[in-house]
């Protein structure tokens, strides 16, 4: 039985019948329960039999809107949706028809990295990832990597607050928002569920998940879970191959008092997807050389450098979380969530390497390589850039109810260490380049004195302190919510730079105080409005922190930017929204006020694309969004969605020596119209959902002379559930079909630049214009997928 309690998290449980119970009546009790249990409280309980993924179609808009009771903005997609698209879908697909949600994808089963997200024009770099409690993002780039979180199978919803994180979020980044997942409970009994899956570009997938039920009578239970996935790329060679595993164990005693462990471990090799420009795409769209090749050629024109085993990505991570909830007394409750992040990555790429005139940093070399393959004194090599980052912390939050007053009082550490190297390995006469994860230091170009030759080094120790205080503040019965609170946040980062060169240390320190307010009047059961203004900060990406340099030549490759500002936004939302006997809706008007707004972008450092962050100066955004959905009606559930929104820069930005014109322009990765719309049928056996989006066209430069066109994609599932047969409970066959017309578009902006073309500067010099790359988007795939829960 799926039932949410006070921590606002679904409970399973075995039933022996599948129904749908009303659970009105305890919507209109929200003076009775926790703020927290009021944001995450659904409109109706659930019944399933035996597992998650037997959910029948009962939502609301086929489970893509849901009622919420915050002072903000707030979007959630739940099983009811989850459990009929792609199993490999990630988290950003999932949100992906949701107000403000702008999804660029490179293959259309979602395993390569080479996804991103924006909400309300703001990058997938400035949300916040956030794991029952733990947090998701890359420690140096802030970036989230959804083919890494978790299975599909195993979230309960994906939820996206458009406008700010929480108070008690453990993020620094979040001006875009907060994405939140949450785990299925795991069953109080014994069982649990697998699928099978084949498709398009020889796709397979196998997934299994172990429920233990409760372990002998001590109150645990939980669940494990491993899939596997491979998938051929669907343009260029190439095959992604992923194993992964989930698991969740908990205990509930006393009065209220639950604890958890849970985590999520990948292994993921990718193959990578160049990302292209608008002239290369108007010749040669997703064919020619838009894409890497498949044989090793070391006399065509890219001397073999574009052959794709030499820019497959490998990458390891863990996520490990333990929240606890302690309800002290009536009116005292501790809550604690430790976590641990591992992870280590290599993100490769074809490049060549002189045998002489090296430099180490720019310290000459004497040496004279022996590389296999050279020619004149040239040859193909594979430049690697790893990253091995460990993190740890805690977050804790003690909570005081009081008459109408709910005070909290929080601590968040964190602590992360961040290496990163550019090495150099050689490439065979066939192309072969060993080691692809580049941890073996023998597989390594060496100098003379044994140590690798590196293009760069750094080394980077981080720690965050935040302090927050806040309080939930009831009134009139619960209808007047008014939410007060400050946190205060020292990030210190002291790092080094590892290669001779003008620079050794870079540190940084930051202290920002963010303040908060939120209100929401309940007009009655149906209607209420909401309002609030936070502020956010975010300092730069540590590549701003180093130099790296160029081995043939020791000349700077990218310079540092150490002195480089930290981003502060303000944000303010007034909203409406409607709970009605048949409609759900909501509609949200925002604003955004940003100073030292940054943007991310890729780069090219000898060889390897890696993120890096552009200063954009002052920003303006404002918008709407709207999305409404229906209940069940004769098994059909309708949901649309959309945004208006309208992003400019505040200001001329300084480049070349010069200032670009670029006050009043629009801002990069910001279409001002996105809609979005889904129908679903469920009646028990039979269902299907359909869904569009329509994205408008983004402008690529801060000058606005290049964007990429609107575009429309479309997909499509449909299935059977059959009777639950002896052991076997729900079986179901279904189809899904991925950007079913399909289309071929440019679905994101990759590397935005300054000025595509050459522009005059206020002070009269002509500034060079660059090229911005960008994502193309997954073109059309089908997948089968046989599954039962046991």
């Amino acid at each position: 039985m799926v039932t949410v309690g006070l921590s606002g998290q679904p409970a399973i449980a075995a039933a022996e019948n599948t129904e749908v119970v009303p659970a009105r009546k305890a919507e209109r009790r929200a003076s009775e329960i926790s703020h927290k249990a009021i944001a995450a409280r659904t409109s109706e309980t659930i019944l399933v039999k035996g597992n998650a993924d037997a959910v029948l179609g009962r939502q609301p808009g086929g489970g893509l809107i849901r009622p919420h009771d915050e002072v903000r903005s707030v979007s959630t997609v739940d099983r009811d949706y989850i459990s009929k698209q792609a199993p490999m879908a990630n988290a950003f697909q999932l949100a992906s028809v949701l107000p403000g949600a702008n999804v660029s994808t490179t293959d259309p089963f979602g395993f390569s990295p080479s996804t991103n997200i924006s909400v309300r024009g703001l990058n997938g770099d400035a949300l916040g990832y956030i794991l029952e409690g733990m947090p998701l993002n890359d420690i140096a780039y802030y970036a989230g990597y959804p083919a890494q979180f978790a299975d599909s199978e195993n979230y309960q919803e994906v939820a996206l607050a458009q406008g700010s994180a929480d108070l008690d979020s453990p993020v620094l980044n979040a001006a875009g928002g907060l994405m939140n997942l949450s785990f299925i409970d795991p069953s109080e009994k014994p069982g649990g569920y697998a699928s099978v899956s084949y498709g398009s570009y020889n796709t397979n997938r196998e997934f299994i998940r172990f429920e233990t039920g409760e372990i002998g009578h001590s109150g645990v239970r939980g669940f494990v879970s491993y899939s596997h996935g491979a998938t051929d790329n669907w343009r260029g060679p190439g095959r992604d191959n992923r194993h992964h595993v989930d698991f969740k164990f908990v205990k509930a005693w006393g009065q209220g008092n639950h604890a958890a462990i849970l985590g999520s471990w990948t292994s993921i090799i990718t193959s990578y997807y160049p990302q292209v420009s608008l002239e290369s795409w108007k010749q040669d769209g997703i064919g020619g050389a838009n894409n890497l090749v498949g044989r090793y050629n070391r006399n065509n024109d890219a001397a073999g450098t574009d052959y794709w085993r030499l820019w497959r990505a490998p990458e390891r991570t863990l996520y490990v979380g333990a929240p606890v909830h302690l309800h002290l007394t009536d009116r005292l409750a501790l809550d604690v969530t430790p976590y641990s992040q591992l992870a280590y990555g290599n993100v490769p790429g074809g490049s060549t390497l002189s045998e002489t005139g090296l430099y180490n940093g720019t310290q000459p070399l004497p040496d004279v390589l022996n590389l296999p393959g050279a020619q004149d004194g040239e040859a193909t090599v594979r430049a690697n850039y790893t990253q091995r980052s460990y993190r740890s912390g805690f977050n804790t939050a003690l909570h005081y109810k009081l008459a109408w007053n709910d005070f909290v009082l929080g601590y968040w550490y964190d602590y992360t260490d961040d290496t990163e190297q550019q090495s150099f390995t050689t490439v065979s006469e066939n192309g072969y380049a060993s080691n692809i994860w580049a941890e073996k230091q023998s597989a390594l170009i060496r100098v003379s004195d044994g140590q690798p030759l590196l293009a760069g080094s750094d080394h980077t120790i981080s720690q965050t302190n935040a302090l927050y205080a806040g309080d939930h503040m009831s009134f009139l019965h619960d209808r007047l919510v008014v939410d007060a609170g400050f946190k205060m946040v020292m990030l210190t980062r002291n790092g080094t730079n590892d290669v001779p060169g003008p620079q050794y240390r870079s540190n940084a320190s930051y202290a920002e105080p963010l303040p908060r307010l939120g209100m929401r009047w309940r007009i009655n059961d149906a209607n209420q409005i909401f309002l609030n203004a936070t502020t956010n900060f975010r300092a730069p990406d540590e590549t701003a922190f180093y130099n790296t340099y160029d081995p043939s030549s020791g000349a700077i490759s990218v310079a540092a930017t150490p002195d480089t500002r930290p981003e502060y936004s303000i944000s303010e939302e007034l909203g409406y929204r409607r709970t009605g006997t048949w409609i759900i809706g909501s509609l949200t008007l925002f604003n955004y006020n940003f100073t030292n707004r940054q943007i991310s972008t890729l780069v090219s450092q000898n060889g390897a694309i890696i993120q890096s962050t552009i200063n954009g100066g002052g920003q303006t955004s404002r918008g709407v969004d709207v999305e409404i959905g229906t209940r069940p009606w004769h098994h059909l559930s309708p949901y649309v969605s959309g945004e208006y929104l309208h992003a400019t820069i505040d200001n001329d930005i300084a480049s070349g020596g010069d200032l670009l014109p670029t006050r009043g322009k629009i801002a990069v990765r910001s279409p001002s119209l996105q809609a979005a719309a889904g129908l679903s049928y469920d009646d028990g056996h039979f269902f299907g959902v359909a869904t569009l989006h329509y994205t408008g066209h983004q402008f690529a430069t801060f000058m606005n002379d290049e964007r990429i066109s609107d575009h429309t994609t479309g997909d499509l599932a449909i299935g059977y559930r059959f009777s639950d047969a002896v052991h076997l409970h729900a079986p179901t066959l279904r189809m899904n079909f991925v950007n079913i017309t399909n289309e071929h578009y440019l679905s994101g902006v990759a590397s935005p630049t300054m000025n595509a073309r050459d522009t005059t500067g206020r002070y009269g010099t002509t500034i060079s214009g660059s090229a911005p790359d960008y994502y193309v988007g997954g073109g059309f795939a089908a997948l089968f997928t046989a599954s039962t829960g046991f």
